[in-house]
This record gives structure tokens, C-alpha cells and sequence, in this order.
């Protein structure tokens, strides 16, 4: 049985959690799209955590974790990552790798710095991970793949004829210091020796896996409304961060997808820029920013201060139908509890018309929100786990929330602790 869980909105939906909570039921989890440019935050028995590359069911015993072709692969970041865990008292996670997953290079992140600075005022919020470089040469094919790694005398000849591109922009557009061939073969060559160990046919391993009846999660990064197609283009990621994308990330038939469970905030944040239409400001925003989350809304990655606003119906409703969601997974409800009445956005006024359907790009930037108020529950819901025990305005909300976004809530995060789940099937 194959589940996916992704985010409905910018990310930061909580994903993290949700992950490692239902990970304990599965005996595979895979990462199956994006690099090390956004984290999933985990706090259990063994600490606090960011995760960066590696599916959040690595704290388990009794699970396979498995990197897949879809994912942008910084080499020496996951070994560190492997490593940072076990240094902390982790067990050693069972790691596969895909063969055909593509390596981020240096120079990726290098390009991406360079390319951000050079676009100034109008660059596109990137975190500078190198990922819109590395799926720039992985769809331009003069990326490297992990197989490739094992074949030297392919490599030395790919890596002179990348070189060659590379430096006539890094001379001509950037005016910055070339690449050296010889050092790219020696890079790729110490990767090897690092990844090999955990290198495999990922695709035949899951193959066998569905057959065998396991159980199986797809962890996706960032949520809908970063997707290049189906997002806030050109505000977006390089690698689709749908459901869909999961069987092709993967390397499994799209109709062992069954279960869809996407995360979605009682609340909207944002890291980076884009149109976000129910954005709030001043000292509203700080308010909710600090009590948001578990220290606070800012970057898994970064550290970057995240955009806040009110719950926004009409993205949520989009993004949770682009995902095909089966069930939505409602997170960090407790944070709410400190407001006399709560916003929502229930429709987008733009050029004198209210619409309840999320559009592109251009029309987003002219969006005004549409807000109706609900009254709040003014007190702690943490500690809470049955859905009768919470307060009434407090269902309210979340049944108001259910009805907007057309799609069924059976889980609700009130706090940041693995336990810190209320289900409502």
C-alpha cells in the first residue's frame, strides 16, 4: 500500500510531523522530489531535528529510507546528515539510494548564488541550494547521475564537456572564476566512494516491495502552490511538489498511489517571495510569527523569517485538489488559541469581482482577500487528544475550514510533540 503526504499550500505545512508520526506504520519511506533546500522539523524521544534530504522515518528501527531518482542529491550533505544523527544518539538509519538519482554539484549552488545576485531586486527568494541550477542541467541532460559515477572514463570526458559550457557563462555573464575540469573528476570520484555504499535499483526494490504487501510513504517537500506547474510560477521550486509526481520521483506505477493525506495549516506562512493574498503585517504578523510553530515561524533551512497570514480557503481548496487528496492532516491549531476571533479567507476580490477560484499568477498579484470572522476559543487546546474534548469554537473552526476546502479533515495537530494528534476518522 503506497501513501503520499504532501503540503497543500507554500510548504511549511507541518509535513515533518505528520511524516514521522505515520512513518511508524510503514516500513518504506521515500523522498522523491527536491534537494536539501527546504527541512522537515521532527521533535521526539532523540531531540529536536531539522531534516534536510532524508525522508523523516529514519528514527525508526524497523524502516527503509530511500532516496529517490526524483531528488536533487547533495552527496557530502546526506553522508553529513547520516552522520549528525548517529553523532546524537540515532541508531543508523537503512539507507537506499536510487541509481539514477542526479548529484547537485558545487558549482550548481555556486550559479544559483551568482544568478540571484545578478537579478538583484527582481531574483526569485531562492535559498541558494543550487536546486534551479541542478534541474536546469538535469532537463538540459548534461547532468550527472548516480550510475554514471561508476564509469570513469565517461565521467572524465562528461566533465571536460560540461566545463566548457559552464565557463563561457561563468566568464562572459558572471565574470567569476572558471571551473577546472580535473577538479570536477576528482569531486565526482570522492562521491562515489561516499555513496556507494548505498547505491541501488531503488525502482526493482520497491517493485518487489508493493508485491510483498509493504508499506510504503512518499514524502513530499514544499506544497502545492510551489509546484512549476500548478504553483505561483515563476515564485516557484524546479521539481514538481505533487502526489502525482511521487510515482515518477519513485519509480512505481501511479495507481499504487491510494492514499493522498495532505497537510494543511490552521493558518498560512510563507517562506520567500510570491503573491500571498491573505498575508498580514506589523503586529499582528509578529504576533503570530512568535507564538507560530515550535520557536516561532522561521526556515527549517534557513533561518529566514516566514511570511504569515490568515487561513486561506481558496489556495488550500486549490491546493488540496491538485493533490487529489484523500484526507487532510489539519496542523498547529493550539497556535490559535490566543485570538478573540479569527480571519479566514474565504474568496479573492480582484478587479471588482470576488472569485472563489485560485488563479495564475498575474491576476494573484491584483487579489485582495475576502475575510469572514470566527469566533475563537481563547485557550490552551494542547494536551487535548479527542476531537469532543476540544472547545466548541474551536470545531467550529475546523469543521468551517472542512467545508471550504471540500475535503475531509481526519487528523488535527494541537502541538509540536509526536503525540500531539487528535484523529478524527
Amino acid at each position: 500500500m503506497v501513501r503520499a503526504i504532501v503540503g497543500a499550500n507554500w510548504g511549511d505545512e507541518g509535513k515533518g510531523k505528520i511524516t514521522d508520526m505515520l512513518a511508524k506504520e510503514s516500513d518504506i519511506i521515500i523522498r522523491f522530489q527536491g534537494g536539501s533546500n527546504a527541512g522537515h522539523t521532527i521533535i521526539n524521544d532523540y531531540g529536536k531535528f531539522a531534516l534536510h534530504l532524508l525522508p523523516s522515518g529514519v528514527f525508526y528501527q524497523h524502516t527503509t529510507s530511500i532516496i529517490g531518482n526524483g531528488v536533487a542529491l547533495n552527496i557530502p550533505y546526506l553522508v553529513q546528515e547520516i552522520e549528525s544523527l548517529v553523532e546524537r544518539g540515532v541508531p543508523k538509519p537503512r539507507i537506499l539510494v536510487s541509481d539514477r538519482a542526479q548529484i547537485l554539484m558545487p558549482y550548481h549552488v555556486l550559479f544559483d548564488t551568482y544568478e540571484e545576485a545578478r537579478l538583484a531586486g527582481k531574483s526569485f527568494g531562492s535559498t541558494k541550494s543550487g536546486i534551479a541550477p541542478f534541474y536546469s542541467d538535469k532537463y538540459a541532460k548534461i547532468g550527472f547521475q548516480v550510475s554514471e559515477l561508476f564509469d570513469q572514463e565517461l565521467l572524465r570526458e562528461k566533465a571536460y564537456r560540461v566545463c566548457e559550457l559552464k565557463n563561457v557563462i561563468l566568464e562572459h555573464l558572471y565574470h567569476k572564476p572558471l571551473l577546472d575540469p580535473e577538479e570536477i573528476i576528482k569531486e565526482l570520484l570522492s562521491y562515489r566512494d561516499m555513496v556507494e555504499p548505498y547505491v541501488c535499483d531503488t525502482s526493482a526494490y520497491l517493485h518487489e516491495a508493493i508485491k510483498e504487501g509493504k508499506k510504503i510513504l512518499l514524502e513530499g517537500q514544499l506544497g502545492s502552490l510551489k509546484d512549476p506547474d500548478h504553483g505561483i510560477y515563476p515564485m516557484v521550486t524546479s521539481s514538481s511538489t505533487l502526489a502525482a509526481y511521487g510515482a515518477i520521483g519513485a519509480g512505481i506505477p501511479p495507481y499504487e498511489i491510494k492514499d493522498i493525506t495532505t497537510v494543511v495549516k490552521a493558518y498560512s506562512s510563507a517562506v520567500g517571495a510570491g503573491a500571498f493574498v491573505s498575508e498580514i503585517f506589523g503586529d499582528e504578523a509578529d504576533e503570530l510569527r512568535n507564538r507560530g510553530g515550535d520557536g516561532g515561524e522561521y526556515g527549517a533551512t534557513t533561518g529566514r523569517p516566514r511570511r504569515v497570514g490568515w487561513f486561506d480557503a481558496v489556495a488550500t481548496r486549490y491546493g488540496c485538489r491538485i493533490q487529489g487528496t484523500t484526507e487532510v492532516a489539519f496542523t498547529v491549531l493550539d497556535v490559535l488559541g490566543y485570538l478573540d476571533e479569527i480571519p479566514v479567507c474565504v474568496g479573492y476580490e480582484i478587479d471588482g469581482q470576488v472569485t472563489r477560484e485560485f488563479p495564475t499568477t498575474a491576476k494573484l498579484e491584483k487579489a485582495k482577500p475576502v475575510l469572514t470572522r470566527l469566533p475563537g476559543w481563547k485557550c490552551d487546546i494542547r494536551g487535548i487528544r479527542k476531537y469532543g474534548d476540544l472547545p466548541e469554537n474551536c470545531r467550529k473552526y475546523i469543521e468551517f475550514v472542512e467545508k471550504e476546502i471540500e475535503a475531509p479533515i481526519s487528523m488535527v495537530s494541537n502541538g509540536p510533540g509526536r503525540d500531539d494528534i487528535i484523529m478524527r476518522k
